[in-house]
């Protein structure tokens, strides 16, 4: 088994042939990675069918006009029903939030959603229904049989609206042409 370093704070970019159709050109900013496991969120994954607006009623949150409209991403098939919003460092809710990268941090209470909702949130953020979630050792096999390429997040790969775009731009931040990818390995 590959012995692989923290990759917390690290993009994982969905090979082509991921084998799985839940991460098919996933790309997963990971939060959390230990020896005890890893957890992160899909952040090109977007879900057109459910509105920030209407969450924010199911929750009986008022949305003060909202000034932002969150965009709500498939964040992963763990938890669906649970919501974290990855966002700037510029916003803090307490014990709620948690660092995870440089600049970047997760909250998963209400009181965010209150915030964003009176223009009060972070500068950027994104929401995800659910996340994605791996036992100890499972993420670094999954990346020695090559499911996974590991690269540096951007905020506009993590926070822009081009969610079609994302895995592609995860590749060329690793200067890989997504033509000339192969999900097999070899040696010459």
């Amino acid at each position: 088994m590959m012995d692989t370093t923290d990759l917390t704070g690290k993009l994982l970019i969905a090979m082509p042939d991921m084998g799985d159709p839940r991460f098919e050109m996933s790309v997963i900013y990971m939060c959390a990675h230990s020896r005890e496991g890893a957890m992160g969120l899909i952040v090109n994954k977007p879900t057109p069918e459910i509105r920030f607006s209407n969450l924010l009623e199911q929750l009986n949150i008022d949305d003060g006009e909202l000034a932002t409209d969150v965009r709500v991403h498939y964040g992963g098939p763990v938890e669906t029903g649970r919501g974290f919003v990855l966002h700037t460092a510029d916003y803090a809710s307490g014990a709620g939030t948690m660092e995870v990268g440089s600049g970047i941090a997760m909250t998963a209470t209400l009181d965010i959603l209150e915030d964003i909702a009176m223009g009060a949130g972070p500068k950027r953020s994104m929401l995800g229904l659910g996340y994605a979630g791996w036992g100890p050792g499972q993420l670094e096999g999954e990346i020695a049989q090559n499911g996974w390429l590991v690269a540096d997040a951007t905020d506009d790969i993590l926070f822009g609206r081009a969610a079609e775009h994302k895995w592609t731009a995860a590749l060329k931040v690793l200067g890989i042409d997504p033509l000339m990818l192969s999900s097999s390995g070899g040696s010459a």
